[in-house]
């Protein structure tokens, strides 16, 4: 039986547009409503919402979190998650601005890639061959990268040269060179979730690993697949930093919030925590609808904790929202 399901040609996830079962329906039609709040507010409090000061710094803020959140988006599709994010990021904008102070862009990159990769093979194979659960198995990895980080570094460390810095700052037009990359990555990712076997795997492993397994589909090899993919995209995002700081930073993830942050984002965009369903047009919403809030909060100089607040409440409304809409269907 299971020789004849693997004969079997996979099935292609069904591409739908924003259609009233589209699990990203949701968070558009917020961040459409957002927008023209954000409009009003920002008109009240005589600013520019759509100026392009405003909307380049949008663009900006959500280029480091949406590369991150599309490699979370993988992990969590697969039913697994990722907590070492934040500390990789700050890893790996060390590693990449102290081998570029030593020998240059190219090597820094490749170091970076290792080292992500590296990472994201542990946690893969902890929690496959361990058989540890993703949040503890991830926490657990976190907390090592922590603890080289802080019995190594005080404070900034490294240097990045100007060329690479302008990855960090430049635009096209309107549109940041660092954005440019986030979409990128996030169509790369469309891609494979969409148009390629392991996509269709990481689908199938996230709805249900029992009858994935059954059906001749390598259960562990898709989530370790996953895990490399999602510590790529974190290592990604710590060169990005790494070229807007013009030094690497042990605190530059931390700061951030990338990994709460992130999965937030992919919350936001639909994807179920579970697994299995979802995908990465949700979590681009999920990213700017974040970055759209942040915007306003700036705007009206909203202090750090009522932004939290804010922040929280989104989230359980969101997550409310698709509870009930589940129940209902």
């Amino acid at each position: 039986m299971t020789q004849q399901l693997e004969t079997l040609p996979p099935k292609r996830p069904v591409l739908r547009g924003l259609s009233a079962d589209n699990p990203a329906r949701p968070v558009f039609l917020a961040l459409g409503a957002l927008l023209l709040v954000g409009w009003i507010l920002f008109t009240i409090d005589g600013g520019q919402f759509f100026g392009q000061t405003n909307i380049v710094g949008i663009q900006q803020r959500s280029a480091a979190l949406g590369i991150v959140a599309v490699g979370q988006t993988l992990a969590i599709l697969a039913g697994s998650l990722d907590l070492s994010v934040t500390y990789l990021i700050s890893l790996s904008s060390l590693v990449a601005a102290e081998t570029m102070a030593d020998y240059g862009v190219v090597p820094a990159i490749a170091a970076v890639l290792g080292v992500s990769a590296l990472t994201g093979l542990v946690n893969g194979l902890v929690i496959t061959r361990l058989k540890v659960h993703a949040f503890i198995a991830t926490l657990g990895v976190s907390l090592i990268i922590k603890g080289i980080l802080e019995s190594r570094y005080a404070g900034p460390a490294g240097s990045v040269p100007e060329s690479f810095q302008h990855l960090g700052y430049d635009r096209i037009g309107p549109v940041p060179v660092s954005a440019l990359l986030w979409l990128a990555i996030a169509a790369a990712a469309w891609f494979l979730l969409r148009r390629t076997t392991l996509g269709y795997r990481i689908h199938a492993v996230g709805g249900d690993p029992e009858v994935a397994r059954l059906s001749g589909v390598r259960t562990d090899r898709v989530i370790v697949a996953t895990h490399v993919l999602c510590s790529l995209a974190a290592g990604a995002a710590g060169l990005l930093l790494a070229a807007r700081l013009g030094a690497g930073a042990p605190t530059v993830g931390t700061d951030g919030g990338y990994d709460l942050e992130s999965i937030a984002a992919v919350v936001l965009g639909g994807t179920a925590l579970a697994g299995g369903k979802g995908g990465v047009a949700g979590t681009v919403g999920g990213v700017a609808l974040l970055a759209v809030l942040d915007s306003i909060f700036n705007q009206l100089e909203i202090n750090s904790f009522a932004k939290d607040v804010v922040r929280g409440v989104v989230l359980v409304a969101a997550l409310a929202i698709y509870a009930r809409r589940r129940l209902a269907r």
